[in-house]
């Protein structure tokens, strides 16, 4: 009887050498690290591009209903955006005549009138509350000190400042004509290289967050409109100097900036009006507040029952994320991506229903949305639960003929049957 050996056979040359794979692996590495380090470096060269890509994107979607109108009324595509795009041109140039001569001239004595309207405000507070504040002379040294090399360099690239925002208009409707009218041929290109069910599911993510995407951005607008011009009438009645300005700062940033937005947008004016007197100041502050609630109660619901509605922590925080990365501008475009992105995903992610938890409810005793038979579908039976979902959520029928995910009943079983139709089973002999 033979017994086992205890050691491991010796290591032959053949065992010592590197596995097959490993130099081709190691190629692979080193091309990926290469083309993310080039990656980087182009994106960063390419930022004025991606910017031009993006806000072209955003209006390209906030033109695509009205444009999707006049096709319907038998016009060409190219001519319907066209004719968009100069009607788009001309209320702004209307706007900006009516209304940009008297905004231009009260930005200009507001900037002028800051440090009087600081004096005044230090001197009240410390009359009235013996609230101390620096002097106005000091503050001013102080901004001297830290931007006044800024400045200097700011004034002298204003000039280059200008050609380069005549440039990036000039790009932007140029990109934004092309995407609105050559839109069709894009979409076909992409689908060309899928396959039919594919192409079916990419037309319906891309036509839900087009419509759900321009119904947010188009119902910020009106908002934002809505609350400019009642601000400015409000403040023109209590005799608030520089109410043009003031109020169309209040619109925008109410808007676009989320949760916090009204209150943001409340503090330059009640400051301003502080300056003026106390009693002033309350005014402007009880009318911010109670046009809030008056937006919140009547505009919002008429104006935004199509739009997509986003959860305030997280597009708060969207506004934090984009603004820190992207600075200004990406703080301004935060809420078009989020409500892209939540679209895009209330399209295609699978919901269930809720189970019954005290946890679930904002108050006791409030009941849970109801159930809702689609909602434990997936998106291969017969459409995706999500746009079902969203759509019902805004009062928005599906077409007649037309499931939940925008797509016919034949479409979605993937025969020629409805969904409807019971199954035949067959006899068996």
């Amino acid at each position: 009887m033979s017994v086992p050996s205890a050691l491991p056979p010796r290591a032959t040359p053949a065992d010592r050498r590197p596995p097959a794979w490993l130099p081709r692996a190691l190629v692979m590495a080193v091309v990926a690290v290469f083309l993310a380090v080039l990656t980087w470096r182009a994106l960063g060269k390419l930022g004025t591009v991606l910017t031009i890509v993006v806000i072209s994107w955003f209006i390209s979607l906030a033109m695509e209903p009205a444009v999707k109108w006049l096709v319907q009324h038998r016009l060409k595509r190219g001519l319907a955006t066209g004719l968009v795009m100069i009607g788009s041109i001309i209320a702004v140039v209307v706007v900006l005549t009516l209304f940009g001569g008297l905004f231009v001239a009260q930005l200009v004595d507001l900037v002028q009138d800051v440090p009087r309207l600081y004096a005044d405000l230090t001197a009240m507070l410390d009359e009235s509350f013996g609230i101390a504040l620096p002097g106005t002379d000091e503050v001013l040294e102080r901004l001297a000190n830290d931007w006044g090399d800024d400045v200097a360099f700011g004034i002298l690239g204003v000039g280059g400042s200008i050609v380069g925002f005549f440039f990036v208009a000039s790009a932007v409707l140029l990109v934004v004509y092309y995407m609105v009218a050559a839109g069709p041929r894009f979409r076909a290109a992409i689908c060309r290289l899928l396959a039919p069910r594919r192409q079916r599911e990419v037309l319906n993510i891309w036509e839900v967050s087009q419509a759900k995407v321009a119904d947010f951005i188009n119902s910020r607008l009106v908002l934002a409109a809505l609350s400019t011009a009642f601000t400015f009438v409000f403040l023109t009645i209590v005799d608030v100097p520089y109410a043009l300005p003031l109020a169309a700062f209040t619109g925008v940033v109410s808007q676009f900036v989320p949760t916090i937005g009204t209150y943001l947008g409340g503090i330059l004016p009640v400051a301003v009006a502080f300056a003026v007197s106390p009693l002033t100041a309350v005014g402007v502050l009880v009318f911010i507040l109670a046009y809030q609630q008056v937006e919140n109660l009547i505009f919002a619901p008429k104006v935004s029952a199509r739009s997509l509605e986003l959860n305030p922590a997280m597009s708060f925080l969207a506004v934090l994320a984009f603004g820190a990365v992207f600075g200004a501008l990406g703080a301004f475009l935060a809420l078009p991506v989020a409500a892209t992105i939540q679209a895009v995903s209330g399209t295609y992610v699978r919901r269930h229903e809720l189970v019954d938890s005290e946890l679930l409810r904002a108050e006791p005793g409030q009941t849970l949305e109801p159930k809702d038979p689609e909602a434990t579908r997936a998106p291969g039976d017969g459409g995706h639960a999500g746009a079902g979902h969203a759509d019902a959520a805004h009062g928005a029928a599906p077409e007649p003929g037309v499931g939940r995910a925008g797509i016919t009943p034949a479409e979605a079983s993937g025969s020629g049957r409805t969904p409807a139709e019971p199954t035949r089973t067959e006899p068996q002999a």
